[in-house]
């Protein structure tokens, strides 16, 4: 039996399936991913990536900020994967109960997908630092220089969890409740790499543990099933039953 096979017959099997997905989820949807070989971090900028997306280099330096955030960070016109699309299909059958992602770009929600728990926020959400009015990511792609409120005049910032920011406990308890609730989890697309969001996986006490990722992660021995090739390509090709 592939692997295809035996995620298939899991799949078949539970009815209370949790996704937990990083950056390699969307990279098949043309979003670049920030740690492979051609990501964000080894591309050459002014400043490194990771110090642009940073709390004091947004306060300190807000225009090239959204220079960089514009041009790298606000793919609107990518489109949700076969991944994507198959976990929204999982979701309305019944037998997944959430999505945990690390990832801002939204496309699990363009794709269907309604219990997403998003640990690093939101570019479709963006607020007035002063009176907090709400903007969409179109207003910020439309806006030159830095995008001010319209009604005072305040900088707006995206609503994403920037180097230096603490993630947003709510958030956090309930995909930290979905994990521990879980049958079976599926890790698609994510090295690990980033903590506290990568620290959720210590509560998943379920019955099957199943790891999809190109490159090597740090659970893969503790992993079930464990499928080293492209996400999308992988979850086109499975089949949505009506649980039971």
């Amino acid at each position: 039996m592939d692997g295809r096979d035996e995620l298939q017959r899991l799949i078949d099997k539970y009815d209370n399936i949790v996704f937990f997905g990083g950056a390699g989820v969307s990279t098949e949807s043309g979003i670049p991913d920030f740690r492979s070989v051609d990501g964000l971090y080894n591309q050459s900028y002014q400043y490194p990536p990771e110090t642009i997306i940073s709390h004091s280099f947004f306060v300190r330096n807000p225009e090239e900020f959204y220079r960089f955030y514009r041009e790298k960070m606000l793919a609107l016109d990518a489109k949700p994967n076969g991944a994507h699309k198959k976990l929204a299909s999982l979701e309305k059958s019944g037998k997944l109960k959430a999505v945990v992602t690390q990832n801002i770009d939204g496309l699990h929600q363009a794709a269907g997908s309604k219990t997403v728990y998003e640990l690093h926020g939101s570019v479709r959400r963006n607020y007035c630092v002063k009176c907090h009015k709400f903007y969409d990511a179109a207003f910020i792609k439309a806006s030159e220089g830095i995008p001010r409120c319209e009604v005072c005049g305040g900088i707006i910032k995206p609503d994403v969890v920037l180097y230096e920011e603490g993630l947003d406990m709510d958030t956090m308890d309930m995909a930290t409740k979905a994990i521990s609730q879980a049958q079976l989890l599926i890790i698609g697309g994510t090295s690990l790499a980033v903590y506290p969001a990568a620290g959720l996986l210590q509560y998943f006490k379920g019955d099957k543990l199943v790891v999809i990722n190109k490159s090597p992660t740090p659970v893969d021995n503790n992993a079930d099933l464990l499928i080293q090739e492209p996400i999308g390509r992988l979850f086109s090709g499975i089949t949505v039953n009506k649980e039971g």
